[in-house]
């Protein structure tokens, strides 16, 4: 990719221990950081709500920390999409190591969906893209892409049993057209506008808040909160990927000049309808099939991007693919796009036990899909992802300690053993390194992965000043 990419991982916690899900958290986080195994605690208080030991950064450049009541698990800054499919399972890796060694595997699960069927509530996965201060964000590229981060759900969905309360409470699933038991979306009943600051009660597909954690002058950082969690390595591949090169096409301003007629409409109806054609509506008032739509993204990066590097080309050719394959058979994407799994694989078992969609059972299977126990997930145990996506057990290990070598996680990741090795107390921030009597360290630039030297700072001798002439004497009991 020419940009950085990282993701943010909020999991879902199925717990029968007695204590509840809070301590078995709480247990997993300690763990993580315990005689710094795989990082470095927290030790000041980041925000009113992350006080100290709440969580820290990993040796690989990523970050653990409990938000909200979950566990959150955040890749390090990603250059190659590759990576980024690595170290976004690492953190699977992570969590079941942690129930294995602290005995919790039979009694605690972590999931990584969106839903909590049993409370409504919600949690996200959200998706942080590095864009350049100079990209052109006139209205007009800014409505397309929002047009393409909404049909981009036609292959980046988990899919989900069911409706939120609010999505029935609107008449969602029961439009024209709309599958009243099963969504393409677990998160698009809970996006409300297409651009907001602030991320909870009023989330919107892109988060507005300028937070570029780099240098200000040279970077802004796209935030979307509208997209799944991930399960099958292809699915995370397509959304990454495609949603990098679509920046890349914002960049040059080259993107198609067309825009929805409701973006969040558009999301929620197209979460509902499982089957094709997926016809939308623009705001020109024309209809059109969103499949024909994204064709025409695809077409305009494969003419842009084709033999730029052999990544752009795999996915191209990969984006390319699906599309077809959407189109004339979504079946024959079983194993690559989740929702389409987990629709295909619920279908046949309920065939098997003559079971209806509004059986309970089927919202404890929809959460098995999720499992991060290989053993157990339903969704992996059916991957069919093709080279180059594939990766082994072996190379997901391997980066639960090892950054990325390309990106400024490299250098957060060695200044941290420095750290490790020295006696005084730190900070450590995505783009701030401070070691107590050296001089703060500041990485702005997201791509270079060399590490500065800790420089020990020199104390300032306060001025001392004389007592005015009219000042009383002191008093010299005091």
């Amino acid at each position: 990719m020419t940009r950085i990419v990282g993701l943010e991982t909020e999991y879902g916690c199925l717990c029968e221990d007695p204590a509840g899900p809070a301590s078995a958290v709480g247990l997993v986080r300690n763990w993580i950081y315990e005689n710094r195994r795989y990082g470095l605690s927290d030790v000041f208080q980041r925000d009113w709500d992350e006080p100290p030991g709440n969580g820290g950064f990993l040796f690989n450049g990523g970050r653990a920390y409990v938000d909200m009541g979950h566990l959150e698990y955040c890749t390090p800054e990603c250059l190659s999409l590759r990576d980024l499919l690595l170290y976004d399972r690492a953190g699977d890796h992570l969590i079941n190591e942690a129930l294995q060694d602290l005995g919790l595997q039979h009694r605690v699960g972590f999931v990584r969906n969106n839903v909590d069927h049993y409370s409504g509530a919600t949690f996200g996965c959200h998706e942080n893209y590095l864009v350049r201060r100079s990209a052109p964000l006139s209205e007009r590229n800014i409505l397309s892409v929002l047009l393409f981060l909404t049909l981009r759900v036609l292959y980046t969905g988990a899919g989900r049993v069911g409706s939120s309360l609010g999505a029935e409470n609107r008449g969602d699933h029961r439009r024209e057209g709309a599958d009243p038991h099963f969504q393409i979306s677990q998160r698009a009943d809970y996006i409300n506008n297409e651009l907001f600051e602030w991320v909870q009660f009023n989330r919107a597909i892109i988060n507005t808040r300028d937070e570029p954690l780099a240098d200000a002058r040279r970077f802004r950082r796209l935030h979307l909160l509208h997209g799944d969690t991930s399960v099958l390595p292809t699915t995370l591949a397509l959304k990454a990927g495609t949603t990098s090169l679509v920046l890349d096409l914002l960049e040059l301003d080259h993107l198609p000049q067309i825009c929805l007629a409701d973006a969040v409409g558009t999301f929620r109806q197209l979460s509902h309808q499982t089957l094709g054609p997926w016809e939308v509506t623009l705001a020109t008032g024309e209809t059109e099939n969103a499949i024909g739509l994204l064709r025409r993204y695809h077409s305009v990066a494969h003419a842009e991007f084709h033999g730029r590097d052999p990544e752009t080309t795999a996915i191209l050719a990969l984006w390319s693919d699906t599309l077809d394959r959407l189109e004339s058979d979504p079946s024959t994407l079983v194993g690559r796009v989740d929702w389409i799994t987990k629709h295909w694989l619920f279908t046949r078992f309920l065939e098997q036990e003559s079971l209806g969609w509004d059986h309970p059972w089927l919202r404890s299977q929809d959460l098995e899909f999720h499992h991060l126990d290989p053993g157990r997930s339903l969704g992996l145990s059916l991957d069919q992802t093709p080279d180059p996506w594939r990766f082994t057990e072996a190379e997901v290990n391997e980066v639960r300690l090892r950054p990325p070598a390309d990106t400024r996680a490299h250098a957060r990741s060695q200044l941290m053993r420095r750290i490790a090795e020295a006696k005084g107390r730190y900070f450590v921030d995505w783009e701030v390194v401070d070691l107590e009597g050296h001089d703060t360290l500041h990485l702005l630039d997201p791509f270079d992965p060399v590490a500065p030297d800790f420089v020990r700072a020199v104390p300032v001798p306060e001025p001392i000043s004389s007592p005015p002439a009219d000042a009383p004497p002191a008093d010299p009991q005091r």
